[in-house]
Formats: structure tokens, sequence, C-alpha cells
């Protein structure tokens, strides 16, 4: 079976359906690290369908140590409390460098906070990039782990995620974490220039 976008065959790989405060996710894994992680789909059956598709070699299974500290940290940041995935490790084999790049300063933003493309493309000193900041942002497999949800489009609390993310909205991950939203002057307002006060008299 092909990863999306990896260019080697999966074998010895596992995968484990869970109950989060948001509904049923699913991980996937092998023996490098987490491979992909997977929120609610409409309905269960969906969501198995959906790992399935991305990794019809891993077989259903009781998840190793790794999968585990991650299963916990998920649950625990699904329903509002602090979650620890900073050890969790990630297999990125296949996943282009500059991506890894992107995932890496994701992880580093801390629950509540939010950056926009931007931003992430600065702190990488790639301030052309953000487009392919973006782009990255989408294809995250690595939901919640890789927190892709505190990444926003300037001045809009969005709603759009990586496909990895069903049913749940990044505007429901921001709200469990208690973010706020990011105010930003719309176009409109940029273009419009304000008038300067009138003299009195």
């Amino acid at each position: 079976m092909m990863l999306p976008g990896l260019g080697s065959v999966m074998s010895g790989y596992g995968y484990t359906v869970f109950d989060t405060a948001i509904g049923r996710c699913g991980i996937a894994w092998g023996e490098l690290g987490i491979v992909g992680v997977q929120l609610p789909e409409a309905r269960e059956i969906d969501t198995r369908r959906r790992l399935f598709r991305l990794y019809s070699e891993a077989r259903e299974q009781r998840p190793p140590l790794n999968a585990e500290i991650a299963i916990e940290g998920i649950v625990a940041l699904l329903r509002g409390a602090n979650g620890d995935l900073a050890e969790v490790a990630l297999d990125m084999t296949g996943h282009h460098v500059f991506n890894q790049r992107v995932y890496q300063v994701t992880r580093a933003i801390p629950r509540g906070e939010t950056r926009v493309y931007a931003e992430v493309a600065a702190i990488m000193h790639a301030p052309g990039a953000v487009h392919s900041v973006a782009q990255a942002i989408a294809r995250n497999p690595f939901m919640i782990i890789v927190p892709c949800h505190r990444v926003l489009e300037p001045g809009n609390y969005a709603d759009k995620i990586s496909p990895n993310g069903g049913v749940i909205s990044k505007r429901r991950l921001l709200s469990i974490e208690g973010a706020h939203a990011t105010v930003s002057k719309t176009l409109f307002e940029v273009l419009l220039p304000v008038a300067p006060p009138r003299p009195p008299g």
C-alpha cells in the first residue's frame, strides 16, 4: 500500500480507533512513529473506511507505547485539558523536507494560540513561501499532534482543515482549546482611507 505522497510500500503497520470528546478518532503507526491521525467523519464506518483507504495494509491492533502516549494526549486536548504530545515520534518518511519543517514549527505553537501562514514562513526564514506553508498545512496527516488548526489565513478564523480532519472544523478545535479569534483588518478597511478629522468650527 502506498501512503499518500510517499514512495515506499507500507508493511508492519497498525491502526486503532479510539473514543474522544468529539467522537471516534483513528490513528495509524509504524516502527518509526505515527504515520497519521484521523478525526471523526460523520459516521464511524466512514472514519474506518478512510483509514483503510490510506493505510490498507495496516492491521487493527493494540497500540504500542508511542501510539498510546499520542492517544492519551489527543484525548486530553479534545476534552479541553492539557495533553503532552511533544515526545510523540512521527514517521515523516517520504514527506517533503519543506513540509517536515512546517510541521516542526507548527508543533511548537502553544495550546490556545494561533499563527498565520506568513508567521510560520517567517519563522522558517522563508517569507516568500506562504503558499507552500498553506499547502503543507492542508496536507497535514498528523492531526492534533501537528496542530494545523492553530495556523490560519490572515483575518480568518477559518473552518478549512486537512482532509484528516473529517467533519471537525478548525473553529471547533480552537474553541475547545480556548483560543481567541484572530482579528485583522478586512481588505475593505485596508483599501478605504480614513478621512482626517475636520478642524473644529
